[in-house]
């Protein structure tokens, strides 16, 4: 066999990803073990001609290019493990890929704590900002691996990353998994519309049986009459995690703090917020506080306000608010006050047009277009691949799937799925998925919103241009991830934009403007109970990775006790909490962090959304330079000046700049 010299090794790139744009493949789950084998004998071949490197001779080309090359081998492998994980029909899939994805982490954790690939690395000088911003990330990776601890550190290390990461997929896997169906009565059921009743199956008594995906969730606990099947419904979604869960978060809390000892900090959420933009956990703490100093009052308010809806409808003029009773008050309240009626909504927005219109305005806005590709590989009939040109000149940009409707052993929430990442070094080109638990009836407001929200993480990862591909996209600041996707959910709802309506579907009915107007109106009712709720689940996580490690159900029912509809007996709301197992670990303020610099990001468009001069100047300028540039660099260059919190101030209090009364 010929000898290969040590550039040739560095540069070899083996991808296994296929070769055609937007494909995935997709392994039998026999063939998962040997694939997974080979690909990570391909990464420690890599590193091993990468750290034999002379530090004399290290420079972006010799390292910074060829670690490039290697980690986007290893990540085209990895997307696409990680997501048939979470969304393949097979189980057996599924478990190989999990367990597969096991073996990545604790390679590529082994690697990081590889001292002299680390001190490649550091004898880097940059050739510009770019790679300087890129090596600060990966010297950061190291880092947070404990690559400058002892021998014994490092090993302690190891053993900790591998165990979280085990529990991580126990916890997640739970609540894919759950297939927990509750057995209802039609007078149980009564005020659930019909048309919905029938797509759930009986049970021999005849009762529906109902599972707990987010379709059925809204189902009833928006529209059943009898609190009683709500409080059932309600306890038994809240504690889908199980026991099970509730164990694995008392282990995951601890670790952490072990953990954080010995990388040298005092808690794991100075650990985790270090290398965020907030800094340190004191920030987080005081912008906590601000929040809940600002919205207590509104969520007061706005819960008596229910109450006397409560009181109307049940003849009980000292009516009391109960948990259960806040979906369901709250769209009896927006239909008597707004006359907004949730299923005359949905009627409005039918899927396959309300997907085509979504396109429609990211097209116009951002200057793409987007294309069916029926030849994509796909793991479920009801999954779709499109592929995205730039409109001016053409050019392939990327491809993604939509994978949109609840299944059995399917991911149960809604998120934007990195498949491959983008290298304009590389010429490589990205993918993505978006995969939710919709209705396949057609949009309700909540499902709008998510799905604009969720589409505008889809814009960031295939919009990407980043020279590496650890900048790729949605690969920024974690309280920062949020605010592209959170500021195009205003595309939702705002009358320019809904006026490519009738241009996408002259078949359709006609958007009524007083619907959207009235839609508008009743969205700023319940930010008050919103962000107060969001507030807790922030100021929760913060707790759990604090200096005192808490046992989570107690603090959370201390936590919850203290609001206004205080604590349901009976539920195990952090059993289910997938955010904080997850990569949102003392982190979860960043959805409201990132939301302040969403909302100040949308006032550059003024009162003209659909400005493609604004929408392609975001474009160049955010969605393209995913983290390869300071974030807040990113904002400050889009908007001109200083970000600022008022557009967010105004937004959790109900006072949202929306400008509800230009519906015509």
């Amino acid at each position: 066999m010929k000898k290969l010299s040590l550039m040739a090794l560095l540069c070899a790139a083996p991808f296994t990803f296929a070769a055609e744009r937007g494909e995935i493949a997709i392994p039998a789950a026999t063939e998962v073990p040997k694939l997974c084998e080979e690909k990570l004998g391909q990464l420690k071949q890599s590193v091993s001609a990468l750290q034999r490197l002379p530090l004399d001779q290290a420079k972006p080309a010799t390292v910074l290019v060829p670690w490039n090359r290697t980690r986007a081998d290893l990540d085209d492998f990895w997307g696409a493990v990680y997501l048939m994980a979470n969304v393949h029909p097979d189980a057996a899939l599924r478990q190989a890929e999990d367990d597969c994805n096991l073996k990545i982490e604790a390679t590529l954790n082994e690697v990081l704590q590889n001292n002299a690939l680390y001190q490649r690395f550091k004898a880097v000088k940059p050739a510009d900002e770019i790679d300087a911003e890129t090596l600060k990330g990966i010297l950061a990776e190291f880092e947070n691996k404990g690559v400058n601890l002892a021998p014994a550190g490092r090993a302690k290390a190891a053993e900790l990353f591998k165990r979280l990461a085990k529990l991580e997929q126990d916890f997640q896997r739970n609540l894919r998994e759950n297939k927990t169906k509750l057995a209802f009565s039609a007078e149980q059921l009564k005020g659930v519309p019909e048309a919905k009743l029938t797509a759930y199956p009986r049970d021999s008594q005849g009762r529906y049986q109902i599972g707990l995906d987010y379709p059925d969730y809204f189902a009833v606990m928006e529209q059943a009459e009898s609190s009683d099947t709500r409080r059932q419904f309600y306890t038994a979604y809240i504690n889908r995690g199980g026991k099970k869960n509730l164990a694995i978060l008392h282990e995951v809390i601890n670790l952490r703090k072990q953990l954080a000892t010995l990388l040298g900090y005092p808690s794991f959420a100075a650990f985790a917020t270090r290398n965020n933009m907030v800094g340190k956990p004191e920030v987080v703490q005081q912008f906590l506080d601000k929040v809940k100093d600002t919205v207590t009052a509104v969520e007061k308010r706005e819960l008596a306000e229910l109450a006397q809806e409560k009181a109307r409808h049940t003849g009980q003029a000292q009516a009391k608010m109960l948990r259960w009773d806040l979906p369901f008050y709250e769209q009896r309240l927006k239909k008597s006050r707004y006359a907004v009626d949730q299923d005359e909504v949905r009627a409005q927005f039918a899927t396959q047009p309300t997907i085509d219109w979504m396109m429609a305005v990211t097209s116009r806005l951002y200057g793409v277009e987007f294309r069916p590709n029926l030849k994509l590989p796909v793991w479920h009939e009801t999954v779709k691949g499109y592929d995205v040109y730039d409109a001016g000149s053409k050019e392939y940009l990327s491809s993604f799937y939509l994978d949109l409707f609840p299944r059995d052993g399917k991911y149960k929430h809604a998120a934007a799925f990195t498949v491959r990442q983008v290298s304009t070094l590389e010429g490589r080109t990205p993918v993505s998925a978006l995969v939710t638990n919709f209705s396949d009836k057609g949009f309700d407001q909540g499902e709008l919103d998510t799905l604009f929200h969720e589409f505008g993480h889809i814009m960031h990862g295939v919009l990407s241009r980043t020279r590496y591909t650890l900048n790729a996209g949605t690969s920024t600041r974690r309280d920062f991830v949020e605010a592209p996707s959170q500021m195009y959910e205003e595309w939702s709802r705002h009358p320019e934009s809904l006026k490519l309506w009738n241009e996408v579907c002259s078949s359709c009915k006609p958007i009524d403007p007083q619907l959207i107007k009235r839609m508008n109106e009743a969205r700023l009712f319940g930010q008050g109970t919103r962000y107060a709720r969001q507030w807790l689940y922030a100021a929760f996580d913060m707790k759990l990775a604090g200096p005192i490690p808490q046992d989570p159900l107690k603090q959370w029912i201390k936590m919850e006790q203290a609001t206004p509809l205080g604590h349901v007996e009976g539920t195990q709301f952090p059993g289910s909490f997938g955010h904080i197992v997850g990569g949102y670990a003392a982190g979860y303020y960043g959805y409201m962090w990132s939301e302040v610099l969403a909302l100040d990001m949308r006032s550059a468009f003024k009162d003209q959304l659909m400005d493609p001069a604004v929408g392609q100047r975001f474009r160049k300028i955010v969605l393209e330079n995913g983290s390869q540039r300071p974030e807040m660099e990113l904002v400050r260059n889009f908007l001109g000046r200083e970000p600022s919190s008022d557009a967010f101030f105004k937004e959790i209090t109900g006072q949202s700049a929306l400008m509800v009364g230009e519906a015509k």
